[in-house]
């Protein structure tokens, strides 16, 4: 339930133009400190998800960076778009976002 809120909600994040969708436009959004979340998915692959967890935490930023549950293929479909990596750069969207992440991981199940 709530992964599938997480998904809606980066739907409406990016209907609002509150994202920034894919490697490149990442780590842009990550050096102009546009961004407020770092989202990767499950099958992202390791040396990604390496290079965004350090992308957040480089030269003193403190982006919280979150390996998601959900796999490319819903996560594309919620947005509209394929992408594997995407930043929330909206503080409202990241903070529930967070939440809901931390009621996944809390309740060890969706």
């Amino acid at each position: 339930m709530a992964e599938q809120k997480i998904l809606s909600l980066l739907g409406m994040a990016r209907r609002a133009g509150r994202l920034s969708l894919g490697h490149d436009a990442a780590e842009e959004a990550i050096v102009k400190n546009k961004a407020k979340l770092c989202l990767c998915c499950a099958d992202a692959s390791a040396r990604l998800q390496r290079e965004m967890q350090h992308g957040c935490c480089y030269a003193h930023k403190s982006i919280p960076y979150l390996t998601m549950t959900f796999s490319m293929a819903a996560l594309s479909k919620a947005i509209g778009s394929k992408a594997a990596v995407v930043t929330v750069d909206d503080e409202g969207f990241a903070k529930r976002i967070e939440s809901l992440y931390e009621e996944i991981q809390n309740t060890g199940k969706e």
